[in-house]
């Protein structure tokens, strides 16, 4: 055969011979990877994986709209989970053209192996024979965790080309990773590990508050809510009535990560706050990867997030149950391990095809990134990496974040796909904003303040968040009362002079406010263009840049956000003061990872309603609220400055502090029950 004699001919060479004509360069790095590499030996057996393009990805978007779109005529139509992986899957016509190419090239009959969900073929050959096939040299790279094989680039024939995503062992695509930065509530009096940082700070209440006049005509347990924020508050801010349905169908989930809740904390909570919540009610725990929760209250992990998430739903939609996903086991979930990803088990867990999913260069999870199991480690979890396990909610809020450049491009344009194939499914993902304006964290990305810097300048380019930079989530930044205001007037964007209660505090935690901003990884979608237009044409005059395909020229011209971006905040909700018990002690708390909850208990009572008048989930909200901004309550007044600016003011219409605004839930009953 043809391809054994160019085998032995080549068998003495110590370079790859040149790609003839009829290939093409299907992947390149960058630049060489850094780390000690040495040639794999000859006649080392490669495990080659060919992962194959995935067919509608493009048109996955405009599916999306189709079913989500409340004008168009499949509104609701959603479909199940066996339609969207046969929808994705690669097509036959990409399967018969890798394989047969790899037969022709001396690959024996019956060693090219088809995966059961259609996005791989395998098939193990020698070193020499992969080098010869794909035109490069394979390399034995050196991790501090251990050995992997790669290579700086590779060819292939220009009629297979369009028929492969990408080859593995290939070209890697993780780039400098850092310590865990995903976003959690911590209480500054506890002693903080070595893998925390207080992103959030809990303000004092101020005994000496007195109230203010207007406020003695409303009833008392709505005269202090421009202080102190309870689920009666909410309930009168936003027109929510008592909830009454608790169909299984529409329990509402929460991702919790290293965070866990006190039962003893949410019972109290129920007890002084939330009467119609009785004693004892706790949520139902899937356990991802070793994740565990409950917690005693005095416990390092019981950081308030969990309790809190847990507050506002049980409020909100008590008799309706909450379902808590607690992910990755402590090592991982603590940051012991170094591993930045934090939203890969998780979906791994909800939809087994996600393990072995190829989309844009990345087939499951990334050792380098993702936790990795079983966890040999003291306390890791000793199974395998759960696939499937669990049913997704209709409704998740996932009250964490982290800076969008922390991972690579096309790692979280993969998750960004998975959750548009949730939303064809019928599933409302619900995130928050964060807390600090027009960046992410302080001292994320080696800012003191979490911005970034490029193109000559020092930290004062703007630092999207993820997940909100996906296109297919619901973002939800933070309002706020006032004390002089009571509910019957209208929410500013949320800021807090921290440094104001807590006057020990850094300069980089002076001041906290609802997070917004512009990607640098995804474009505007199209139900939100008009919109952002029109806020760029009329209040924004901010230094910006365009974001190229890789994102490699942020800050470019001197401009400080990607003004071609995905915009987010979609909507807002209260994310200040409220009240809270963490460790058996009330004190208010603030962030957006608590208007999160508020928003997906409100996404939950309106999936209740229609599920009673036997219609279907509300599935991917977004479509539908820029379509009718008038069901929202339209904040205007207020901003988000960070990063040496005074970042972006809150207008009429949408904007990149408040989004759309708040919910106001008769106007979205009224909408949503008319819908089909």
């Amino acid at each position: 055969m043809l391809w054994y004699f160019l085998f032995i001919a080549s068998s003495a060479l110590t370079t790859v011979l040149a790609a003839p004509a009829s290939h093409v360069l299907h992947e390149k790095r960058d630049s060489r990877r850094q780390l000690p590499r040495r040639r794999v030996e000859p006649d080392a057996w490669i495990p080659i994986r060919v992962a194959l393009r995935q067919s509608n990805l493009d048109a996955g978007h405009e599916r999306l709209m189709q079913v989500s779109h409340p004008r168009s005529p499949d509104y609701g139509k959603h479909l199940s989970r066996e339609d969207v992986h046969n929808l994705f899957a690669p097509v036959e016509e990409s399967i018969k053209a890798v394989k047969d190419w790899l037969l022709k090239s001396g690959i024996k009959t019956g060693s090219v192996v088809d995966y059961a969900n259609k996005g791989w073929l395998a098939v193990d050959m020698p070193a020499r024979q992969a080098e010869l096939l794909f035109h490069t040299q394979y390399y034995e790279y050196y991790h501090t965790d251990g050995a992997r094989i790669g290579c700086d680039s590779y060819y292939l024939p220009s009629e297979v080309a369009g028929h492969v995503d990408f080859v593995k062992p290939g070209v890697k695509l993780s780039g400098t990773l850092k310590k865990r930065q995903v976003e959690r509530r911590d209480i500054l009096s506890r002693p903080v590990g070595p893998w925390e940082k207080p992103h959030h700070i809990h303000p004092r209440h101020d005994p000496a508050y007195s109230m203010f006049p207007g406020a003695h005509a409303l009833a008392p347990d709505l005269q202090n809510c421009g202080v102190n924020i309870t689920p009666t508050c909410i309930k009168a801010l936003y027109g929510i009535p008592p909830a009454s349905h608790s169909d299984p169908v529409n329990a509402m989930g929460l991702f919790e990560h290293f965070d866990a809740f006190a039962q003893e904390d949410i019972d109290l909570f129920f007890k002084t706050f939330a009467p119609n919540v009785p004693q004892g009610t706790s949520p139902t725990v899937l356990s991802v990867d070793g994740g565990t929760a409950p917690v005693a209250p005095s416990d390092l992990r019981n950081g308030a997030e969990s309790d809190s998430d847990l507050d506002i739903s049980y409020a909100l939609i008590y008799p309706q149950n909450v379902t808590v996903y607690e992910i990755d086991d402590l090592p991982n979930s603590s940051g012991e391990t170094n591993k930045t990803g934090f939203l890969n088990t998780w979906l791994d867990s909800i939809d087994g095809s996600y393990c072995s999913y190829s989309a844009f260069g990345i087939t499951g999870n990334t050792p380098s990134i993702d936790p990795t199991y079983p966890d040999p480690l003291p306390g890791g979890f000793n199974g395998s990496l759960e696939c499937g396990v669990y049913e997704l909610t209709r409704v998740v809020s996932i009250s964490y974040e982290e800076a969008e450049i922390d991972l690579p491009k096309r790692y979280v344009e993969r998750q960004c796909n998975e959750f548009m194939k949730l939303g064809l499914q019928g599933h409302s993902i619900v995130v928050p904003t964060g807390d600090y304006g027009v960046a992410i964290f302080p001292g994320a990305n080696g800012n003191e303040f979490g911005c970034l810097s490029g193109f000559g300048q020092n930290g004062t380019i703007y630092n999207p968040n993820n997940p909100c930079g996906c296109p297919y989530v619901t973002a939800v930044g933070g309002t706020r009362l006032y004390p002089n205001q009571t509910v019957i007037d209208r929410e500013s964007a949320m800021q807090v002079n921290i440094q104001a209660l807590h006057p020990s505090l850094p300069p980089a935690f002076a001041l906290s406010s609802s997070g917004g901003g512009f990607s640098n990884y995804f474009t505007q979608p199209s139900y939100q263009r008009a919109a952002v237009q029109g806020y760029l044409s009329n209040h924004n005059t901010l230094p910006y840049y365009l974001a190229n395909e890789a994102a490699t020229n942020i800050g470019a011209n001197g401009g400080v956000y990607n003004r071609a971006g995905r915009a987010y905040p979609d909507v807002s909700a209260n994310a200040a003061n409220l009240l809270v018990f963490s460790d058996l002690t009330v004190f208010p708390n603030f962030g957006t990872s608590s208007a999160s909850p508020i928003f997906g208990s409100v996404l939950t009572l309106l999936n209740e309603e229609r599920t009673a008048v036997g219609k279907g989930p509300i599935g991917f909200v977004n479509p539908v609220l820029y379509e009718y901004p008038e069901v929202l309550n339209d904040i205007t007044n207020g901003s988000n400055p960070n990063c040496g600016s005074s970042g972006f003011q809150a207008a009429k219409g949408w904007d990149p502090v408040t989004g759309l605004g708040t919910p106001n839930f008769p106007k979205m009953l009224e909408l949503f029950l008319a819908l089909p």
